[in-house]
């Protein structure tokens, strides 16, 4: 097996990576997602690529794909039929939760719907402490009733969440295994298995949400897997996560919840390796789609971790990259509020039916078809001219939005741009000036169909002077998922203070537990020894605190940590990301994380030589940057440019996957590894 193929569905397109193992060769791929069924886009392009690069289907090794389908279902309320098995008295944490309104000055905002109907919900007779102590036993006589009330609710998964199971998992395992003996066609999630940390509502709600998935991903993968190996025989199916790194398509579909957030985690990881290679450790990341706009904070070639989400409305307790997602994306539509204000999004025309430009049944103002009326997109189409645009339909929907707003075609299709471009700009503050970051001292790197279309208005919104362009921008999630490693993320509580004198026997035996868990992976995926990595880290806070801070271990097998140098880095994690510490306040220990990965084989793309040279267009068009008139821009051909090459804007860049905007006085050369690094004026 020689090849490796990554495969990223986005709301608008489905994108592929093929890259050769032995000769490094590379091919790319693109063509419009099937939102229905996102499989067939998944199959037709893995056909086409073949077809179009002589590429023997029998040779793929690895098929690594990035998925939206758990968080489609999320979006539209299509998972499964639920049931919930909690301890009794907890019947309605559900509904109850925290209390907490995420959108505060809202008053017309209401919480979600509960995934799981009262009715639904039953109570098992049972007890444990804190400690692990069983208070209440569970016997075999309240098992059977508990499973003879989910076969009565006829559902397709069931929820399993018992006080402190995190601790003592031993009555959630019974049910679990009547459950999965006596009903075979229902998916079973325990929340020992999910999430076993504290925090019983965030544990009970993720458990919800990751049985609410299973059934739809469970159907999904297994189609896609059954037409692989027709398609593909001998190809290995991995799943990006949302924490990075791909899982086994056996525990995508055991906890699908994990793959909700995978398509942009993917292209963190092919941005950070982008970065890596250019030198650039301190990076903003822009991913621009068709539906969305994803931006992240990357330091030190390291992007930040978060394990509390809200994912549609509902808290998930699981460990993600910390993205930030807005409503900005080619397709977001462009519409007049009852104020009289223009506004963008964060509703989308999608795929289908598109743009208006794309003539796929579209009515709607785009932010796509502003571009086309602007002149920054190609007349000629999108694909390298594979994918025409209408631009009459374009400049029909423009103008009939003009006409609500009363400005001109050229202003409003500006005024489009400009809010899709503050937007995106709010996100970008959001994760990085509300968190004590200055964005200044950052590179931008914009990567998706559509971020290079609007990095320069972003970057000048911000103030930001650099931004470094990849060699294909819009097929960098793709691209993230051949260098992503599989990874599995593994806890142990250890719920005590730091100055404890039993914790250094608690960590040995977390860490034991850990480690076996680890051996027990690498043997189910069959990693070889030389592949074979782990990462170890605890959560600690200060006593009292409601929310702790990871801090890096490298310790060997055995060996207890250093009380003061955990203590010395805690400090130093608060300072960094709180803007404070304090080194006289007591500290404790939350639980013990490792990470086991199975690291894969990458290729050292190796520099190639700089020689500056004015770049040549191949042509001209007429674009508009602001309200005064037109100016002519050249037009450049990605693929023409070579390292070392320099020209100053007024300019566009095409290529296959994407179109770069160069403004007025901005530089751009290109670097040893082909990327665009545009110096933006003032």
């Amino acid at each position: 097996m020689s090849w490796t193929i990554g495969v990223d569905v986005g709301g608008t397109f489905t994108d592929f990576t093929a890259h050769h193992d032995g000769t490094g060769r590379t091919h790319l791929h693109k063509r419009p997602s099937t939102p229905a069924n996102p499989a067939e886009a998944i199959l037709a392009g893995l056909e086409e690529l073949c077809a179009a690069n002589g590429i023997a289907p029998d040779r793929i090794g690895r098929f690594c794909h990035g998925t939206t389908v758990a968080t489609n279902a999320l979006i539209q309320h299509t998972g499964g039929k639920l049931a919930l098995i909690v301890t009794r008295g907890f019947r309605d944490l559900l509904e109850i939760g925290r209390q907490v309104r995420p959108r505060i000055y809202d008053f017309q905002c209401d919480h979600p719907p509960a995934l799981v109907p009262r009715q639904r919900r039953f109570e098992a007779d049972e007890r444990i402490t804190r400690d692990g102590e069983i208070l209440t036993p569970l016997d075999d006589a309240e098992i059977a009733r508990l499973v003879e009330d989910v076969r009565r609710a006829e559902v397709d998964a069931v929820a399993v969440c018992l006080l402190f199971a995190f601790v003592e998992p031993d009555h959630e395992r019974r049910i679990g295994a009547a459950l999965r003996a006596a009903l075979p066609g229902v998916h079973v999630s325990l929340s020992h298995e999910v999430q076993p940390e504290f925090r019983e509502y965030e544990r009970l709600s993720t458990s919800v949400l990751n049985a609410y998935l299973q059934p739809v991903m469970a159907g999904y993968l297994t189609a896609l897997e059954r037409r692989l190996a027709e398609d593909a025989p001998g190809a290995r199916l991995g799943v990006s996560q949302s924490s990075g790194g791909l899982i086994s398509v056996g525990r995508a579909r055991r906890f699908p919840l994990r793959t909700a957030l995978s398509g942009p985690a993917a292209g963190i990881f092919g941005a950070i390796e982008i970065a890596r290679r250019a030198a650039e450790a301190n990076v903003i990341t822009l991913d621009m789609g068709g539906t969305s706009a994803d931006v992240a904070l990357i330091r030190d070639y390291a992007a930040d971790m978060t394990r509390d989400r809200w994912v549609e409305g509902y808290p998930a307790r699981l460990s993600a990259i910390d993205i930030h997602a807005v409503g900005a994306g080619g397709g977001s539509i462009a519409w007049r509020d009852r104020d009289g204000l223009l506004k963008v999004g964060p509703q989308s025309a999608g795929a289908v039916p598109g743009p208006a430009c794309y003539s796929r049944g579209g009515d709607l103002p785009t932010v796509s078809d502003a571009n086309l009326v602007l002149g920054r997109l190609p007349a000629t189409g999108l694909l390298k001219g594979h994918m025409a645009l209408d631009a009459a339909a374009a400049t029909r929907v423009i103008a009939g939005l003009a006409a609500q707003i009363d400005l001109s075609l050229e202003h409003t299709a500006l005024g489009v741009i400009d809010i899709v471009v503050a937007n995106m700009a709010r996100a970008v503050r959001k994760i990085s000036v509300e968190r004590g970051f200055d964005p200044r001292a950052f590179t931008l790197m914009p990567f998706g169909g559509a971020g290079p279309l609007h990095a320069s208005a972003v970057a000048r919104a911000l103030d930001m002077k650099r931004i470094l362009v990849p060699p294909s921008p819009g097929l960098l999630c793709a691209q993230g998922l051949l260098a992503s490693d599989d990874r599995e993320n593994l806890v142990q509580p250890i719920p005590m203070r730091l100055e404890d004198t039993r914790l250094d026997a608690a960590f040995a035996a977390a860490m034991e537990t850990l480690r076996d868990q680890a051996e027990r992976w690498f043997a189910a995926e069959d990693v070889p020894d030389g592949r074979r990595a782990t990462e170890a880290t605890l959560d600690l806070r200060y006593v009292g605190q409601n929310f702790e801070l990871s801090v890096p271990l490298d310790l060997p097998a055995g060996a207890a940590p250093d009380r003061a140098a955990l203590a010395s880095a805690f400090h130093a994690a608060h300072e960094r990301s709180n803007g404070f510490s304090d080194a006289a306040s007591a500290i404790e220990v939350v639980c013990a994380r490792l990470v086991a990965i199975a690291r894969q084989p990458h290729d050292a793309s190796p520099d190639e030589a700089l020689v500056p040279a004015p770049a040549t267009p191949a042509g001209a068009r007429r674009v508009h940057f602001s309200r005064d008139e037109a100016a002519m821009a050249a037009v450049f051909e990605r693929e023409a440019l070579h390292p070392g090459d320099w020209f100053v804007g007024p300019a566009i860049v095409d290529q296959l996957d994407t179109t770069i905007v160069i403004f007025p006085g901005d530089r751009v050369e290109v670097d040893t590894h082909a990327n665009l690094i545009i110096e933006v004026s003032r």
